[in-house]
């Protein structure tokens, strides 16, 4: 009578691989946490060599090394390791390729800056000139940061009114010259709002420049007070 070879008829656990063994078809070994199945008899080609063997269960992720409410898991560069929940109000910060992760503060404090000014001041010019006393300075943390302007200024124009024009450094960066735009009776309050990129991240400056047509007199902070104030909007 003939004999007929089925091979095994269900796998072979061999235990972890070893050089030294004999492997025939359907032998099963384990390395490196995952587990092979022979497909080929050899002895001495190891599990990575697919002519003799396949991957049969793959190794899954080891998160044994969390153990309190918080932790997070990341890679250290050879295994998976536990970073500690950081303390209240902390954030994940990165140190980039090569680096672990950690807990840190964040600072998002942005710089600002204010002056008011309620000395009287009276001007007669048809030409731009400082309101005194009311400068404010201010540095960026980015170049890609805005200035946040608002300010006013009180004056009494009793007849066409006056101009003005908000200052950074030396530059004109927004003027009101129309005589009717602004003060038209007395004690007039201007509110002033502007948004501005002085691209730097070195002190700046910012003022107020006032001018009076057809040769008005002004009086500036005659019982009252004008303000500049400045804030940092991060970019």
């Amino acid at each position: 009578m003939a004999t007929i070879n089925l091979g095994a008829i269900k796998f072979n656990w061999r235990g972890a691989y070893n050089n030294a063994t004999a492997y025939v078809v359907d032998d099963v070994v384990s390395s490196g946490g995952n587990s092979y199945v022979c497909i080929l008899a050899s002895t001495g080609n190891a599990v990575s060599n697919g002519t003799y063997w396949e991957l049969m269960a793959q190794k899954g992720t080891d998160t044994s090394v969390l153990t309190t409410q918080g932790d997070v898991l990341y890679h250290d560069g050879s295994s998976l390791a536990r970073l500690a929940a950081g303390t209240s109000g902390q954030a994940l910060l990165t140190g980039g390729t090569g680096a672990n992760p950690s807990w840190g503060d964040v600072s998002v404090s942005m710089a600002s800056a204010y002056a008011s000014t309620s000395v009287d001041q009276t001007v007669a010019s048809a030409s731009l000139v400082d309101l005194t006393n009311i400068t404010a300075t201010i540095t960026p943390s980015s170049t890609s940061s805005k200035i946040l302007i608002v300010g006013r200024i009180q004056a009494n124009a009793a007849s066409t009114g006056m101009g003005w024009a908000i200052i950074r450094g030396s530059t004109n960066i927004l003027e009101s010259d129309s005589p009717n735009e602004v003060f038209d009776f007395s004690y007039e309050v201007n509110p002033i709002i502007h948004i501005d990129s002085p691209n730097t991240t070195s002190a700046t400056t910012y003022k107020f420049q006032v001018k009076t047509y057809t040769g008005d007199t002004v009086d500036f902070n005659a019982g009252g007070l004008s303000n500049i104030g400045l804030v940092e909007i991060k970019g």
